[in-house]
């Protein structure tokens, strides 16, 4: 009798674990299946005509030089340089051709009001550069710009050293480009006199422990100002 009841229990747990493997299985089935097709829509969602921008861990994605457009984007700022119209938008840079807008390379010398959202900061020699899809910027407080530049000297991108934890700046109230830069000036100013640190210009007789925790506070302000002027910041 015991041995029936010994031989049930058996059977039941072996029962048990069958259908507890098929689970698992059909699990990472579905997993598997689902990983795929997000890859798959994650590509689809890339535009073709796009390239990726991976010099100094930047990460983003941009349309290629060349590229054409038969509209701008909703968000841009038209900057004229030598009476020539370009328009600027996320680290784009336009020139009209006929009816359409082509993707092109900024002229030296050109100035922008604001950067944009996504950047990587670089300190080459005590110096910031500001760098997004294969342009160098670089702030001049009496143009109150930031200016396109040659890239640094002899820079080799495995010793330059970009700054982490750049803030992703999302209007969260559909603010135009022009508010987006006075808020981000206003707040920058603000964040400096709050902390003593502006990231904009070059630091003096401070070690990398002192500028990683001075940038920290920095961002801090700047992240509360904006965030209280109606923005998103990650």
């Amino acid at each position: 009798m015991k041995n029936y009841k010994l031989i049930n229990v058996m059977i039941l747990l072996l029962a048990l674990l069958s259908l507890m493997s098929s689970q698992v299985y059909a699990d990472r089935k579905n997993h598997d299946r689902y990983d795929k097709k997000y890859k798959k829509n994650y590509k689809q969602h890339i535009p073709k005509g796009y390239r990726y921008d991976k010099r100094y861990r930047h990460d983003r994605y941009y349309p290629s030089r060349g590229f054409r457009s038969n509209t701008l984007p909703h968000r841009h700022y038209e900057i004229r340089f030598r009476s020539r119209p370009y328009y600027y938008s996320s680290g784009i840079w336009y020139l009209r051709s006929g009816a359409q807008f082509i993707v092109t390379v900024p002229p030296l010398g050109i100035v922008v009001p604001f950067l944009p959202s996504f950047y990587t900061t670089l300190w080459v020699r005590g110096v910031p550069y500001y760098y997004a899809n294969d342009v160098y910027y670089v702030w001049q407080p009496d143009r109150n710009g930031y200016v396109v530049t040659n890239p640094p000297q002899d820079i080799n991108e495995e010793e330059a050293q970009p700054l982490a934890e750049q803030l992703f700046i999302y209007p969260k109230q559909g603010q135009s480009e022009k508010k987006q830069a006075d808020d981000r000036y206003q707040c920058h100013s603000w964040g400096v006199k709050q902390t003593g640190y502006d990231p904009s210009q070059p630091p003096e007789n401070m070690t990398p422990q002192e500028l990683v925790s001075k940038r920290e506070n920095y961002q801090k302000a700047l992240k509360a100002c904006l965030e209280g002027r109606g923005y998103s910041v990650r």
